[in-house]
């Protein structure tokens, strides 16, 4: 069932590809484990996935701990400063860079630990007061800031869409984010690389897709739907 709902999920992201005049190798599917257990992450490393991504910074450290060494961890929720330097040298990426006061914590636990550390900036596209991450038109200074902090390499931008029953009314967000990316690019700022774009979830990856995603979180498309009272 696992591995079906995961064939199911890699062929729409293809025919998204396909519908967008996209290669399919632009697109990575980051597999969202949170809330599920390592014999479930196991089934999915049995067939070749080895990009995951958690929410909380415990949930990661014990699966960082149990499983094998050549996966890949995204950090995609809400990241506090005093847990950063727990997940710094355990992920390939963190995409919910959402304050420079955050920004400068991960920098100054990269240096401590000569590493480089990917980042991505978060955007609220749409303006949600529940959700976190820089104002569009706030986004461009923050790249600018960060760009300048020793140990690490801002990657490109976050974005989480609002919860809609119909993933058409997001597009225009995405089409937003997609649009931000491109201009800060052209500026050309230094240590900055806008080559990565992480939107879509299950409800609305294939759209996201379509208008220039090349990062897609989707977890309950693949595992089910979650329970968060476990």
């Amino acid at each position: 069932m696992l591995v079906d709902n995961l064939h199911e999920v890699q062929y729409n992201i293809k025919i998204a590809c396909e519908k967008a005049g996209r290669k399919q190798e632009e697109v990575t599917l980051i597999t969202v484990s949170k809330t599920k257990p390592i014999s479930m992450i196991e089934q999915l490393y049995e067939v070749g996935i080895r990009k995951f991504g958690e929410n909380k910074v415990q949930d990661l450290i014990d699966k960082y701990e149990a499983m094998q060494k050549d996966i890949e961890w995204h950090m995609i929720g809400h990241l506090q400063r005093n847990k950063v330097k727990y997940i710094v040298d355990k992920v390939a990426m963190i995409h919910s860079v959402d304050s420079l006061r955050l920004a400068e914590e991960i920098s100054k636990e990269a240096v401590k630990k000569q590493l480089t550390v990917s980042i991505l900036i978060e955007v609220n596209v749409a303006g949600e007061q529940t959700k976190f991450g820089y104002a569009i038109d706030e986004t461009e200074e923050a790249v600018r800031l960060f760009s300048k902090l020793p140990g690490l390499r801002v990657k490109g931008l976050m974005t989480s869409a609002p919860y809609v029953v119909d993933p058409e009314e997001n597009r225009k967000y995405f089409r937003s984010l997609r649009q931000l990316c491109v201009d800060i690019n052209s500026k050309n700022i230094d240590n900055v690389c806008m080559d990565s774009l992480s939107m879509g979830m299950t409800n609305d990856y294939i759209v996201a897709i379509e208008e220039g995603a090349t990062l897609v979180r989707v977890g309950t498309a693949i595992f089910g739907e979650r329970n968060y009272n476990k």
